[in-house]
């Protein structure tokens, strides 16, 4: 996964790289290619945050031939003094559906969300995510648990040391995994098909009603 800064998301990627690894704006809020900065500016008029985002970095997936999977993309908003401001989580599910979650940062505010968003399909539309974020100069981490009858019935957690992308570095790590996007999408539907054969029920998908800034 990359950390990248939204208002220039692909000046860590060198141009003969760009089949391999990029970053694009379409795959990400709405289906257009408006600057991704101004995306998620207009994600927070439309929900009535009052958070500025002088300065977003993003952890996703980047696209790779032709084809991007991001289960969870993660934006950590500052503002003009650097101070964390708020965190969205941008869930994508394997139906080419969007939604967004605003996660307060604030040691006294909640972290818990309510779930209204179809992902997995043997899980339904209810319960709450609680979502913890970290990031500091070395290190980034997430971590979901999703609680349904008070019962934790999901866990999730993705960290790691961040290493500056220099173009050596960039280059090697991009050719050492070519295909992260196929790789996630290829093991997400084969532990969906392993579920299915141990015949867990399945939950039938509603048509989702994305939220203001979302599409």
């Amino acid at each position: 996964m990359w950390l990248v800064d939204v208002a220039m998301p692909n000046s860590a990627f060198p141009r003969w790289l760009s089949p391999l690894a990029s970053i694009r704006s379409r795959d990400h809020f709405t289906h257009d290619d408006l600057p991704l900065l101004a995306k998620v500016r207009s994600y927070l008029d439309a929900q009535d945050l009052p958070w500025r985002a002088d300065r977003v970095f993003m952890l996703a997936n980047a696209r790779s031939l032709g084809y991007v999977f991001d289960p969870l993309t993660t934006y950590f908003c500052f503002d003009l003094e650097g101070r964390l401001e708020g965190v969205l989580a941008e869930v994508h599910n394997t139906y080419g559906e969007r939604h967004c979650y605003p996660v307060a940062v604030d040691e006294n505010a909640s972290r818990i969300v309510d779930k209204e968003f179809y992902v997995s399909p043997f899980f339904a539309v209810e319960g709450r995510y609680d979502i913890r974020t970290r990031l500091t100069h070395d290190t980034v981490a997430i971590g979901i648990t999703l609680t349904q009858d008070e019962e934790t019935v999901f866990t999730a957690s993705v960290h790691g040391d961040l290493e500056p992308a220099t173009a050596r570095r960039t280059a090697w790590r991009v050719l050492r995994n070519p295909v992260p996007s196929q790789r996630v999408s290829a093991l997400i539907r084969w532990h969906g098909i392993r579920l299915w054969l141990r015949r867990l029920p399945v939950i039938t998908r509603k048509p989702h009603s994305a939220p203001k800034g979302v599409a």
